[in-house]
């Protein structure tokens, strides 16, 4: 007799993770992040870390986030981590998340969160200075296939001048673990970084869905043809900022 396995049921298992941490008050250990990977690695991290300040970040989130201004779109924006830090340097911030856990968290916090998504954001934003897709939310373009389609959604949201400030690492540099599942994907059709993840939260999974991690040689090939273009690369080991600026 086959043995009766259940699967986590389908929910915001992005959003019970900060939200919880955020109802303990910021307690370490009080709710973890769970990352699956569909070939079959686990990742866990303290959920606090959705909460650093600017000044408890890694050096390169800072230099992202000293070069956010005017009027900032933060895409992801999760708890509001990167967005109290530029609001806090003045910035004007508008938080985008389909996560509902995450925008009451992010609004209790003082951030204009707004439920959506890059594939569907709402249609009265507004018009940006920045665009940011900080803690690797480059990822958030998917795929090369849906990548430019994505980018160029922005164009119409983006005033004169615009830019994206976005977070990515170069999939090539990670060990052998990394290595094979890149070598899997090479072997299906997909790139290399284009993973492939669900986020559980004790008995709760998001769907699964497809998170891009591209080296920047990568991200200029994505870029060509679309209304933005590769301005400026920073980078810190495998990890890496990428500006992108507006054409035109």
């Amino acid at each position: 007799m086959a043995e009766d396995i259940r699967e986590p049921r389908v929910g915001d298992a992005f959003g019970e993770m900060p939200a919880r941490c955020w109802d303990s008050g910021l307690r370490p250990g009080a709710s973890f992040e769970i990352i699956e990977r569909d070939d079959g690695m686990m990742a866990a991290g303290d959920a606090v870390r959705y909460f650093h300040t600017e000044q408890e970040m890694a050096p390169l989130e800072r230099w992202a986030c000293a070069r956010a201004h005017g009027r900032v779109l933060d895409i992801g924006c999760g708890a509001g981590r990167h967005a109290v830090a530029v609001r806090v340097r003045g910035c004007e911030v508008v938080g985008l998340d389909p996560s509902p856990g995450a925008v009451r968290v992010a609004r209790e916090r003082g951030v204009d969160a707004v439920p959506g998504t890059l594939e569907e954001p709402p249609g009265d934003l507004g018009g940006f200075d920045t665009f940011l897709l900080l803690g690797n939310n480059l990822g958030l373009l998917r795929n090369a296939d849906a990548a430019p389609g994505l980018l160029d959604g922005l164009r119409p949201f983006a005033r004169p001048g615009a830019r994206i400030i976005a977070a990515s690492a170069d999939p090539e540099g990670e060990d052998g673990l990394h290595r094979t599942y890149h070598e899997w994907n090479r072997q299906r059709g997909r790139m290399p970084g284009q993973l492939r993840l669900r986020v559980r939260d004790r008995a709760l999974a998001s769907p699964w869905f497809d998170y891009l991690m591209a080296s920047s040689a990568d991200l200029a090939a994505i870029t060509d043809g679309t209304a933005w273009r590769v301005g400026h690369v920073e980078h810190d080991g495998g990890a890496y900022i990428a500006v992108l600026v507006l054409r035109g």
